[in-house]
C-alpha cells in the first residue's frame, strides 16, 4: 500500500558537455513540482545523489509547468553546501526541460543566486548565458603550501583570484607545460584543505595554453585554444568533471591572453568533455556544450 505520506519528486540523471553516455559531467535534476522543499531536505538529497551538484527547478507561478512555461527558479547544491554558481548542472535542467519535458521554448531564463541566467538550443548544442567572472593577479607567497600539493614542483606562469563567481583560484602552467603535464597531476587534496582553510577559495583551476605541438587537440587533431582541471575540496568535490562556471572566468582571463573572444576548450578530466566559449561585447559569457540523459525516476522523501 501507498504510503502517502512519502512525497515523490522526478529526478533525472544528466551527463553534461558530452553527447555520450558515462562522459562529461554528472548532474542530479530535481523538478519540485508542487512540492516545496526545505534547505535540509535539498541538501539531504543532494548528499543521498552524491554528484558534484544536484539542481533544482521550481516553478515560479502556481499555473506554470515543465512543459510549456519558460522561466523558472534554480538552485543548485553540492553533497555538503549551496553554490552560487553551476554551469554544469545549469546545462542539465535545461537539456531535461527540452529533452525529457519537451519544453519548446526556444530559450529559458534560470532565476538563480547569481541572477538571471539563459539557456538556448544551437542545432545540437544548448548555449548558457552566463555573467563574465573577472581575474585579477595575486601574490603567491601566502599560497605556496597550496600550490605545492596542487601542483608539486611543476612550474607556474600565472596566479589569479576570481572573488565574484564565489572564490576561484586560476593557476596557468608555463607554456613548455603539455596536455600530459596537465592530466598527469596528481593533487593532494587533503594537503589543499590544510593549506588554506579560510572560506575564500571555491575552487582552483589549472589551466594550459593549447597548441599543436603540445598535445592540445581533439580526436579530428582540432586545436584547442586551452585546457584545464578544476578542483574544489572545499566544495567536497576532489575534481570536477567539466566545470561551466570556470570557464566563465577562464575565457576573461584568456581574451586578455589571447586577444581573442572566441574559444575551443577542454576540460581534462578522466570523463572530460569539450566546451565552445565566446565572450561577449555585453561581457556575458555563451557557454556551450551538448548533454545527454542517462537515467529518470522518483525519489522519495
Amino acid at each position: 500500500m501507498a504510503d502517502p505520506d512519502v512525497k515523490r519528486l522526478p529526478i533525472f540523471q544528466v551527463d553534461a558537455f558530452t553527447d555520450k553516455p558515462f562522459a562529461g559531467n554528472p548532474a542530479a535534476v530535481c523538478l519540485l513540482e508542487d512540492v516545496d522543499l526545505t534547505d535540509e531536505h535539498q541538501q539531504k538529497i543532494a548528499a543521498e545523489m552524491n554528484l558534484s551538484e544536484t539542481a533544482y527547478l521550481r516553478k515560479l507561478n502556481s499555473d506554470d509547468d515543465f512543459s510549456s512555461s519558460s522561466k523558472f527558479g534554480l538552485r543548485w547544491f553540492t553533497p555538503t553546501n549551496e553554490v552560487a554558481l553551476c554551469g554544469h548542472a545549469t546545462l542539465a535542467s535545461a537539456a531535461t526541460l527540452f529533452y525529457m519535458m519537451k519544453n519548446p521554448s526556444p530559450q529559458l531564463t534560470f532565476q538563480t543566486l547569481s541572477g538571471d541566467l539563459f539557456a538556448r538550443r544551437e542545432g545540437d548544442f544548448i548555449s548558457l548565458d552566463l555573467p563574465e567572472n573577472k581575474t585579477q593577479p595575486l601574490d603567491r607567497e601566502p599560497y605556496s603550501q597550496l600550490l605545492k600539493a596542487l601542483v608539486g614542483m611543476t612550474p607556474i606562469r600565472d596566479f589569479q583570484y576570481c572573488r565574484s563567481v564565489g572564490g576561484d583560484l586560476l593557476v596557468r602552467l608555463t607554456d613548455d607545460a603539455t596536455r600530459q603535464t596537465l592530466e598527469s597531476l596528481r593533487p593532494d587534496t587533503v594537503a589543499m584543505l590544510a593549506a588554506q582553510t579560510q572560506d575564500i577559495i571555491r575552487g582552483v583551476i589549472v589551466t594550459v595554453k593549447g597548441s599543436l605541438e603540445n598535445g592540445c587537440v581533439d580526436n579530428q587533431g582540432v586545436m584547442y585554444d586551452f585546457i584545464s582541471r578544476y578542483f574544489a575540496p572545499w566544495n567536497g568535490i576532489a575534481e570536477d568533471p567539466v566545470t561551466g562556471s570556470a570557464h566563465t572566468v577562464l575565457a576573461s582571463y584568456w581574451a586578455k591572453e589571447l586577444g581573442k573572444t572566441e574559444f575551443y576548450a577542454r576540460q581534462c578530466s578522466a570523463r572530460g568533455g569539450d566546451l565552445k566559449v565566446r565572450l561577449r561585447e555585453d561581457r556575458r559569457v555563451d557557454v556551450a556544450g551538448k548533454a545527454t540523459v542517462v537515467l529518470q525516476g522518483m525519489i522519495r522523501i
